[in-house]
């Protein structure tokens, strides 16, 4: 295979890199902030999928891939202000983020 054939094709290797990147970083990282990180890197791989199969299928005219990539950016933005309330809290009750050294969940 010399060349990509589509240019739908490059966006789906860009949105496939970056996903790996935002898995090994959640799954590899041990701080709960570069966790989340590597969770919104996931979720924006998402969104470059709907935005390109949007864009590149039958009907680029009916808006539908771009409502449901707002869609996808507002529950983002809810899961980080959530994780982050919860990475707070946790951090004022153990005095560490690291994922590793919070072994209970008593308050």
């Amino acid at each position: 295979m010399t060349g990509m054939s589509t240019p739908l094709a490059g966006y789906l290797l860009v949105a496939a890199l970056l996903f790996a990147i935002g898995l090994g970083g959640a799954l590899v990282r041990r701080n709960a902030i570069l966790v989340l990180i590597g969770i919104e890197l996931m979720l924006n791989a998402a969104n470059l999928n709907l935005i390109a199969f949007w864009r590149y299928g039958p009907h680029p005219e009916a808006l539908t891939g771009m409502m449901f990539a707002i869609f996808s950016i507002a529950v983002a933005a809810a899961e980080a202000a959530v994780g982050l309330g919860l990475v707070i809290a946790i951090y004022r009750h153990t005095n560490t983020a690291e994922l590793d050294k919070i072994d209970r969940m008593k308050g």
